[in-house]
Formats: C-alpha cells, structure tokens, sequence
C-alpha cells in the first residue's frame, strides 16, 4: 500500500492506496513542536485502527508547506516504514510544464492539485484551494501551470477579527441563513460567509476574462476544508473534490516511483 501524506500549516492530511483505491484517509493536526517519534506513533496508530498493517506499506510520497516538518516527517519515515520518503519538488517528473518565474517558488501542494486536474479532468482549469490559505491555480489547455493567487482563508481571517479587535468574539465559521444580521456573532458570521463566496465568484470571473476561456470549455475544481462550505452555493458550475491533493499525490508517485528503487 501507498502512504500519501499532504503537510498544511494547520492540518496534516494523510491517505492510503491499494493501487488507485483510497482505501482511508486521516486528517491530524500539523504541530511543529511534535519529535518524529510522536509523528511515527501517530500514523502507525492510526493505521492499525484502521484495520491497516503499517508492515503493508511500501512507499511513502509527501508534499509539504511546512519547511520545519520536513526533516521530521522524513526521520519519521525512515524509522517506522522502513523507507525514503518522496517530497514533491518542482523538479520531479510531473507532465505539466510551471511556468512561473521561479518554480521552486511554488508550494508544493498548488504542483500536486495542478498535476491532479491536469491528469483527471478537461483542461484549461482553474483551481482553489480552501485551506489556511486561499490559493487560485491555473492550468491552461496545455497543461502549462500559470501560476495565479494567494490569499488568506476564511480560518485566519476570523482569527484576525478575534485578535486584532477589542469587542469582536471569536465564532464559529458556519453558514448564515440570512445576509442582513441582527446580532454581532450573525454579523461576523455573514461578513465572513457572503464576502468570502463573492470573492471566489469574483475571482473566477475575472479569471476567465483575463484568459479569455469560456466558462464552458473550462473546468473550475475546489477542495480544502472550507471548499464544500464555500462553492457549493456558487453561480458556477464548480466540481467539489476533497480528495484532489491525495489523488495527485498518488499520481507523482506513479511518475516517480523508479527514482526510490
């Protein structure tokens, strides 16, 4: 089996393969301060739990934004599988071509997520990813990475209300049944809800128009934690994929499978 493991600044999600089946996937939290015992402890757990033989593993593929957990993971792999792990890298066979101005810029879940859609669906694409950050790819009918945006996501911007205001209380992120509320909680809940799902309709907009692509000819993707929340209500046509990162980190494996031989 294929452990594949995608390493955020707030969660960890982690899956694993029996040839192109998710058979499980796990969701931890990312804490830098855990030691590579405390990791091995953790996903051997989890796996055992799951009714999976960490024994079965045979190897394991990490994309990665946290540059301190990279030496960890690593250690982590190496004394509880038994194996050298792959960590995704511009410079890994990936059938796309990234056209930016220095692709060893580019975070290495937007290479995965783009190598993904580039694989499973109808290019040119674009892509958001919901997660502590907001980020907006585009892949174009080429399967040239054009780069894109970056933003903060919805979790930091209501940390932000609750810490840099004095009256502001912390809330839960949830969908809002009104627009206009009457109290401060619905107001802040409203505000987060409404300006964030007009930002992700706006953007994509002025997306096509910049590319000059027709909606219909181009495949809009989201996945992240806040993407079910987030598109589901949009006014275009947007697959919802939560499984989007594991899928291409399950794909780059393939492409790079002979390099850990």
């Amino acid at each position: 089996m294929l452990l594949v493991m995608d390493v955020g600044n707030t969660t960890i999600v982690y899956g694993v393969y029996k040839d192109k089946e998710l058979v499980h996937d796990f969701r931890i939290s990312s804490d830098k301060i855990r030691t590579s015992d405390e990791y091995g402890l953790i996903f051997t757990d989890s796996l055992t739990h799951a009714n999976i033989d960490p024994a079965e593993i045979y190897d394991v593929v990490i994309s990665s934004v946290v540059p301190n957990l990279r030496h960890t993971l690593a250690s982590m792999v190496i004394k509880f599988f038994n194996k050298k792990a792959i960590f995704v890298e511009s410079d890994l066979k990936l059938n796309i071509k990234i056209d930016y101005d220095n692709p060893k810029e580019v975070g290495a879940d937007r290479i995965v997520n783009a190598v993904a859609v580039a694989k499973l669906y109808k290019v040119p694409a674009i892509i958001i990813d919901i997660g502590t950050a907001m980020t907006f790819c585009i892949v174009d009918e080429d399967a040239n990475y054009l780069g894109g945006l970056i933003m903060p996501g919805i979790g930091i911007s209501s940390e932000a209300l609750f810490l840099r205001t004095s009256k502001l209380p912390k809330i839960e992120i949830i969908r809002p049944d009104i627009l206009i509320a009457k109290n401060t909680i619905g107001a802040i809940q409203s505000g987060l809800y409404f300006g964030f799902t007009t930002m992700i309709d706006g953007i994509i907009e002025k997306i096509l128009i910049n590319k000059n692509w027709k909606r219909e000819d181009t495949t809009i993707i989201s996945t992240g934690g806040f993407s079910t929340m987030l598109t589901s209500d949009s006014k275009y046509d947007i697959i919802i994929n939560r499984d989007l990162t594991l899928e291409g980190l399950r794909i780059i494996y393939e492409m790079n499978k002979d390099q850990n031989k």
